[in-house]
């Protein structure tokens, strides 16, 4: 076994080759002037089991570098290529819900197949649906492994988990079940993406302290709004577990400016030191992703870990 890594997050696959006792396999990328990837294993790896650690979060060089570090895996002989996608990228277009949209989610599975992936391992899909998209296996892991351990040693008085929109509901009922507490819903409507012109409460969270769950965190906007009519409502403290930070845009001014006390997040997705605000704890997803590799190596069951 050989665990190799695309520049997007090097520190998570160092976490991930310490919690399994061998080193991170040497490899180098480079760019020609124009911005070219090139990529290269500077290590013998016939033959080998060969896991490839590499989120794809934007830029869209991040799912260039996995391609092509697969296919230079493929054409060194490797005996099975795994790829590790702590985050998947373009997974929110996963379904034809307009006319003439592209299903880039399928068109991402499809490239990682072709390129000559054996397998995918990730974590928390945006929908789990973007598993049939592939014809290979596919290792689905759930950050809720991570996160219900750390909320139980948060001091919650009467908890609720509270999913952010109908799309998280089934998360936040796995959240629900594991935390032993009541599930609420926030209906959230959009005119485009991005935006959201009106949210509503689905349940009742007087006099609750509230777990709000999600996914993704882009802008926070969803989040933030959700937070707003939680308070308004009653709630008395809001702590929100969101699996992958892409923070973009205005989203740390919002979390900043929001009546969210706490949000838990995983390192499947770096932190720039500006995005590091007190608000923000993250929590490293390295064990149960070496774990997972460890047992795919070994051929051993995966579900138990869950």
């Amino acid at each position: 076994m050989k665990i190799f890594s695309g520049l997007a997050n090097r520190p998570l696959a160092m976490d991930i080759a310490d919690y399994l006792n061998i080193p991170l396999g040497e490899s180098e990328i480079i760019r020609f002037n124009d911005g070219e990837i090139k990529v290269k294993y500077n290590e013998n790896i016939r033959g080998m089991d060969l896991f490839i650690i590499q989120p794809t979060f934007p830029p869209a060089d991040h799912l260039m570098e996995l391609l092509l570090l697969i296919d230079a895996a493929k054409r060194a002989s490797a005996k099975r290529i795994t790829a590790v996608i702590p985050y998947f990228g373009y997974a929110r277009q996963d379904r034809k819900d307009q006319p003439r949209v592209a299903l880039s989610a399928k068109l991402v599975a499809n490239l990682i197949t072709t390129a000559g992936a054996d397998r995918v391992l990730t974590m928390d899909l945006h929908s789990a649906s973007i598993q049939g998209f592939f014809d290979i296996p596919v290792d689905h892991l759930y950050a809720s492994t991570i996160f219900v351990d750390h909320l139980k040693k948060i001091k919650l008085g009467n908890p609720m988990v509270v999913a952010p929109d109908i799309g998280s509901s089934k998360r936040a009922g796995a959240y629900a079940k594991r935390m032993g507490c009541e599930l609420a819903l926030v209906d959230k409507k959009r005119s485009e993406a991005g935006k959201i012109d009106q949210v509503t409460l689905i349940g009742d969270v007087m006099g609750t302290d509230v777990i709000i769950v999600d996914d993704i965190v882009d802008t926070a906007g969803t989040m933030c709004k959700g937070a707003a009519l939680l308070k308004s409502e009653g709630a008395s403290q809001i702590v929100a577990a969101c699996t992958h930070p892409l923070l973009s845009g205005p989203a740390i001014e919002n979390l900043k400016a929001s009546c969210i006390s706490k949000m838990l997040v995983t390192d499947t997705i770096p932190l720039p030191p500006e995005k590091k605000i007190d608000k923000i704890q993250v929590i490293s997803s390295a064990g149960l992703f070496g774990e997972a590799i460890r047992r795919i190596h070994n051929e051993e069951s995966i579900s138990s870990l869950f």
